[in-house]
């Protein structure tokens, strides 16, 4: 009697899936929601707590910048224990945090609870990217991100109008019971929902090999130049944000409610954009989608600077040109982004972080100067505009020219998947 026998081996573990669609972007969209819906408040702040408006307006700049830092822990948190994990932590503080804002007794513990909310809720818009990268390639990534940022992007264009009704009707700790409530839900949607997708964590969580992390992603040109060209292509929208409220009141003459219904047009031409990413990114390669949204961003500063010349004092001259610049950041910013997170793939959770790191530090570091140069006119502001319009063109090229990330691109879990089938 014969037989033969085969040693079979470890099972092989299953290719991580996409989480649901609808779930990434809620995990995103509570941040910038959050973000976005007090500040149609920060007059009443300075009344309410008795202080002065360049006080009140550090829960907006703290805000980002709380929000970068906490993102340098979190990839390598995300690398080490998971995705999963980390989120569910993060919006557990975020949470917690809220409660805090609508309890605050002083500006001081407003602010810090503004602090402690981005710290928590920069957890889904860190880790949604790196799910993304993990599972997808970078083409069908930054059509994902795209799709995303999307449909994300609905939550910051109705949050300020959002926010001023409930302040008018309910008063201002009424949004953060809100915020407590939104979080609640998304929450519990991750921890019922959300897989793990980081299949390949790291060994153990060793915060000087992080650091050798950030290290290898700063010697790397191309993350570099993808990561800077979208944090100031960022930034370029955060300055506009800062100055346009005080323009449109104080040198325009328009009621404080106009600035919500302009907002919401530039987030719907954003919208446009994201969508033409999705559609035709993977025909058309990413790099080619992200030259013409920053040169298109670029064009559309300069027509916004000869319209505010030579224009009348309305809205539309600031308004209409930056509808084109947000379209052309919608086609840069997901290719961007998928860029970046995956010019070295292993490390993705680390890369993640250090990008939103710079972005958030640039853009808040573009809203106090924007703050302290405006004056009697627009101009000062679109000439930062129009400078870091140009950097994002530069830091671009620095990345399409010194890369072959496109080239080398290894395979990811789903790519060896269809492969072997």
């Amino acid at each position: 009697m014969s037989s033969s026998s085969t040693v079979a081996g470890p099972p092989r573990a299953p290719a991580p899936h996409l989480p649901p669609m609808w779930l990434l972007v809620a995990a995103t969209a509570v941040g910038p929601f959050g973000l976005h819906i007090l500040i149609p408040s920060m007059p009443g702040l300075v009344t309410g707590f008795a202080t002065d408006y360049g006080t009140v307006q550090l829960t907006l700049t703290l805000y980002l910048i709380g929000m970068g830092v906490a993102q340098l822990g979190l990839g390598p948190l995300s690398d080490r224990f998971g995705r999963r994990p980390v989120m569910i932590a993060g919006f557990a503080i975020y949470i917690g945090a809220s409660t805090l804002c609508a309890l605050s007794w002083s500006i001081e513990a407003l602010i810090a609870g503004r602090i402690l909310q981005a710290v928590g809720v920069c957890a889904g818009q860190v880790l949604s990217r790196a799910i993304v990268r993990d599972v997808l390639d970078r083409d069908r990534g930054a059509s994902t991100i795209a799709f995303i940022t999307m449909a994300m992007a609905i939550a910051p264009a109705l949050a300020p109008l959002i926010g001023a009704y409930i302040d008018l009707w309910l008063g201002w700790r009424s949004i953060f019971v809100g915020l407590v409530l939104i979080a609640l839900t998304t929450g519990a949607a991750i921890v019922l929902l959300l897989n793990e997708t980081n299949l390949q964590k790291l060994p153990r969580l060793d915060f000087r090999g992080a650091f050798g992390h950030y290290r290898q992603l700063l010697r790397d040109r191309a993350f570099l130049g993808y990561s800077l060209s979208t944090s100031v292509t960022m930034s370029t929208y955060f300055g506009f944000l800062a100055g346009t409220p005080l323009i449109l009141v104080e040198q325009m003459g328009q009621p404080v409610q106009a600035y919500g219904i302009w907002y919401l047009l530039i987030t719907l031409t954003y919208m446009f954009g994201n969508w033409l990413a999705t559609r035709f990114t993977v025909r058309i390669g990413g790099d080619r989608m992200m030259a013409w949204g920053v040169w298109f961003s670029l064009l559309a500063v300069l027509a916004m600077i000869a319209a505010e010349r030579l224009g009348p004092a309305h809205p539309i001259v600031l308004f209409g040109p930056m509808c084109f610049f947000v379209m052309g950041n919608g086609l840069s910013q997901p290719n961007g982004i998928s860029a970046a997170v995956g010019a070295r793939p292993q490390i993705a959770g680390a890369a993640s972080g250090l990008m939103g790191f710079t972005q958030m530090l640039v853009c808040a570091t573009v809203t106090l100067l924007v703050g302290h140069i405006i004056q009697s006119s627009p101009l000062p502001m679109l000439l930062v505009m129009l400078a870091t319009a140009t950097l994002a063109v530069l830091f671009f090229l620095m990345a399409r020219y010194r890369s072959s990330l496109s080239a080398s691109d290894p395979p990811t879990p789903l790519q060896t998947k269809s492969m072997q089938t």
